[in-house]
Order: C-alpha cells, then sequence, then structure tokens
C-alpha cells in the first residue's frame, strides 16, 4: 500500500495519472473557498490539465476552509501534501484515477484569519474563487436581497479585521488591497446560481457597502465577478470509494474525490488582473454566460429535483436506478421537453435534444452511485432557483406546468418525512424545522406547503398552479409516486 504525499509520487501504480510539473515550482495564484468534491472535480482539474502542459504554474490553489466541518478536509489534504485522486467512473465499469497537484496550500479560516486574509490581500493573488452552495450567499430566495440581520454577518460587520464569514474575509481583504494600492482580486463564483457573478457582486457588495459606504463603492466600480456555468456530476466520496482506489490501485489516499466522465464550464471572460489559459483545456470562454447556464439550471439542475422525491419515495435510493426506469425516464424527458426547454433561448452551439439525451445518459451511469438523498438534500435554496422560474415563465406564457407543479408536490410529500413504505426520511435542509410543520398540515391544508411566500413568492395565487399541486399532492397521497407518474403520462401532462 502506498500513501498519497509528494514522496511517493513517482511510487504508484503506472495506471494512476501523476502530475508531470514539478510542484515545488507552483506559487499561489488563487484562493478558493470552499474546498468540496465538485472543487476538487472541476476547477483544481482544469488547473492541473493545464499545469500537465507547462503553463499556469503561477495560478497554484491556496484552498480555504471556513465552516466547521471543513478542518477535517485540511488536515486530510494537508497529511497529503494537498495531493489527492480524482477517480473518473466510466459507465461501462472503466476507472481512470488521476492525483491532482494544483492545490499549494489549505488554511482553515477559524484558527487561521489573519493568514487566510493576508493571503488573499498578496499581491500574487489575482483570484478568489467560491464554491460555497446555493445557501452561501446569504441572500433572501424570494426577494434576493442580502440578509444583514444574519447573526453572523452582524458579527462581522461589528469587528470587521476579525471576520468569520466569506464576505467578511473577502472584502477584508480587498479593503487592505485597496489601502495598500494594489489591485483588487477578481471574485469568481462556481456555484449552480444563475447568474453567480451578478449574485456575487450583489452579496459583497451589499455587506462591503454595509461596513463603510467607500469601501462598498470601491467593491462596485472595481471588482470584477464573471458569471459562470459549471458542471460535473461529484457524489460525496464514500468509505466503498475509498476503499476501491485502494484493492484496485495499492493507492491510500484519505479524501479521494469521484465524478462522471462528463465536464463543462462557461466563462466570462472578465479578469482584470488576468487569468490562466483556461480556454486551452476545454473550458469555453465566452461573453455571455446566460443561456448555458440557464440550459443547465433548469435542464439538469430542476431535473435533478424532478427525479429525486419521486425516486426516493417510490422506493429508489439511487439516480441510476431511477434513470433505468422507463417511467421516471419518460417523465423527466417529458419535463425537459416540454417545460423546461420552452423557457430557454438558443443556445450556441448545443443541440438541446442531444443534451436532453446526454443528461439521462448521464444520470444513468450506474458507476457514480449518486445517491438520491444528496439530490433531495437542501431543497428550500434549489427548487426556488431552479425550477420555480420555469412555473413563473410558464404561467406566464401559457405553457404546460403540470410535471413542474408535480415535482413540488412530490417534494412536499417527502418533506412529511415518511417515505411510502412507511420507513422514516431524514430530511436534510436548513428549513428542516419548519418546512416538516408546513408538511405536516398537508392533509388536513393541502395548499399549506405552498403558501409559504418566502420559498414560492405568489405561486399560491395562481389558480392555474394550485389546481396541478393540489391534483399530484392528492394522487401522491391516495396511489402513490408510480401511479402518480402513470397518470401524467396516460393523460398527457394532466392528472
Amino acid at each position: 500500500m502506498t500513501q498519497l504525499n509528494n514522496h511517493n509520487l513517482g511510487n504508484l501504480s503506472a495506471d494512476v495519472g501523476v502530475p508531470s510539473y514539478d510542484r515545488k515550482t507552483l506559487t499561489p495564484g488563487i484562493v478558493h473557498i470552499g474546498v468540496g468534491g465538485f472543487h476538487r472535480a472541476h476547477q483544481a482539474m482544469y488547473l492541473d490539465t493545464l499545469m500537465n502542459q507547462g503553463e499556469a504554474l503561477d495560478w497554484g490553489i491556496v484552498g480555504v476552509g471556513v465552516m466547521p466541518g471543513d478542518k477535517r478536509m485540511q488536515q486530510a489534504l494537508a497529511a497529503q501534501d494537498y495531493l489527492y485522486t480524482l477517480v473518473v467512473k466510466h459507465p461501462d465499469g472503466q476507472y481512470e484515477p488521476r492525483v491532482i497537484g494544483s492545490m499549494v496550500n489549505y488554511l482553515f479560516a477559524p484558527e487561521e484569519t489573519e493568514a487566510v486574509i493576508e493571503q488573499m490581500a498578496d499581491p500574487e493573488i489575482r483570484i478568489v474563487s467560491l464554491t460555497v452552495t446555493e445557501g452561501g450567499y446569504n441572500f433572501h430566495p424570494v426577494s434576493g436581497e442580502f440578509d444583514l440581520d444574519n447573526p453572523q454577518v452582524r458579527a462581522d460587520l461589528a469587528n470587521p479585521t476579525q471576520p468569520s464569514t466569506s464576505f467578511g474575509l473577502v472584502v477584508e481583504a480587498l479593503a487592505r488591497r485597496r489601502t495598500r494600492g494594489i489591485a483588487p482580486f477578481t471574485v469568481m463564483s462556481c456555484d449552480n446560481i444563475q447568474g453567480n457573478g451578478d449574485v456575487a457582486k450583489r452579496m459583497f457588495g451589499a455587506y462591503a457597502q454595509a461596513r463603510d459606504a467607500e469601501l462598498g463603492a470601491w467593491v462596485a466600480s472595481e471588482v470584477a465577478f464573471p458569471n459562470a456555468m459549471v458542471d460535473r456530476i461529484t457524489p460525496v466520496t464514500s468509505p466503498t470509494d475509498i476503499d476501491e482506489l485502494s484493492q484496485r490501485f495499492g493507492l491510500e489516499d484519505v479524501w479521494p474525490v469521484v465524478c462522471e466522465p462528463f465536464t463543462q464550464w462557461v466563462l466570462e471572460d472578465h479578469f482584470p488582473l488576468g487569468r490562466p489559459a483556461f480556454d486551452k483545456v476545454g473550458v469555453q470562454v465566452v461573453e455571455d454566460v446566460e443561456p448555458y447556464e440557464l440550459m443547465k439550471l433548469r435542464l439538469l439542475n430542476a431535473s435533478h429535483q424532478a427525479l429525486t422525491y419521486f425516486g426516493y419515495l417510490a422506493g429508489y435510493r439511487y439516480a441510476h436506478e431511477v434513470c433505468q426506469d422507463p417511467l421516471f425516464v419518460d417523465f423527466l424527458l417529458g419535463y425537459m421537453r416540454e417545460e423546461g426547454t420552452p423557457t430557454l433561448a438558443p443556445v450556441p452551439g448545443v443541440d438541446l435534444e442531444t443534451y436532453r439525451l446526454t443528461l439521462i445518459e448521464r444520470f444513468a451511469n450506474p458507476q457514480i452511485k449518486d445517491t438520491l438523498a444528496r439530490l433531495c438534500a437542501e431543497s428550500s435554496d434549489r427548487i426556488p432557483k431552479w425550477l420555480v422560474p420555469v412555473i413563473r415563465q410558464q404561467l406566464s406564457q401559457g405553457g404546460e406546468i403540470e410535471r413542474s407543479a408535480a415535482v413540488v408536490a412530490s417534494w412536499a410529500r417527502y418533506a412529511e418525512g415518511v417515505d411510502e413504505q412507511g420507513e422514516p426520511i431524514e430530511i436534510v435542509d436548513r428549513l428542516k424545522a419548519p418546512l416538516m410543520a408546513i408538511a405536516a398540515e398537508n392533509r388536513q391544508r393541502p395548499t399549506a406547503f405552498i403558501e409559504n411566500r418566502e420559498l414560492f413568492g405568489d405561486l399560491i395565487d395562481s389558480t392555474r398552479f394550485v389546481e396541478a399541486y393540489l391534483a399530484a399532492l392528492s394522487s401522491l397521497h391516495e396511489r402513490g409516486a408510480r401511479a402518480t407518474l402513470e397518470g401524467l403520462a396516460s393523460s398527457k401532462g394532466t392528472l
């Protein structure tokens, strides 16, 4: 068994790819906040690929953990010289392991606050990137306004030089650069939010404005926030993944990351201090990201929500199981073709029917073992951003909404916390308690769930949506998930 670290790179199996560059020559150019599986399978992978071509050696990544749980990741990566294994799992069972070397350090902000701020204030840092999840931007799901009442935000504003949030850390670093006459770094969001760069600009700008009006104006005028669309299915690393890497390749890695073969990154070219030559390794660098991101959010992400609650209620536990069931595939394609796609503008260079079919193939990859529990998590941050806009636009243009309304109903049924076999469901959501309390009223007051204007805005005022939702929820209660989908299919979109 070979432990993963710099010293042992030359001793690994020939089947394991390793960096072709000398890692000792890397220097930091990017600070990344939120080092999870997706970042390691995506942005860090693209940089490693570029470095293997002899480029971007001055763009090494310094990871930053902000959440208490990030300490474990920091310790795991530090013990391996910040190396980790990326395992691409192909549908035919082929494993493609590769050691990623683009990360040069990892700082745990709760214990190294000053070091994190000074790292970002360093003139060599030209990009600060983010994967902090949909819920990490601290904005109201309906109004979109920054939440200044968040206790952590309030604490940071009261003591701005000792912050605990990503907003406080980034803005303090920007303030120091401004004071020192150093040009600001670019803030690059890599999260699944429509207009993620625009959202980041509003949220970080709002924090800066609340801290100091002049600083807020400077951030608004001088800091670049490019938009991006990112895509790669990356399930949570399981103990089985660690064991398989060890057994197949004799490699001891305490926290590898697994992913599908498909990867996509569409990036707005707005980097005043420069950027790595991402376009040389497959990144689509464009002037306007919006058509691509809407395609992904409303077809891929919303379809994940469409399959996950129905699938879980019906007894499935993995996405590939759901997408090997023709009934569910027909439902997903029906949603994508008849409800999601009509809300999209043409996407340059993309055939949408091919894209839709490719999504089904990706979801059905049995090697990924993407759990429905993962896809069901944090729904209150996902449904309002990915599916509710589809419903609104379809209502406004007289399009079909029955499948989308059924997805909302399946979430409401799932939030009751018991599946169709009577087994308890572990709800994972920042709003778990209030959601379950509301869902408990589903049978006595069927509109209770969608009366939540914090999540659904004024959809409760739409008679057409309410009727479609109630029909689906009633069917879920009386007949179950499969029969509900069969009813939708037989009536071509209505129950």
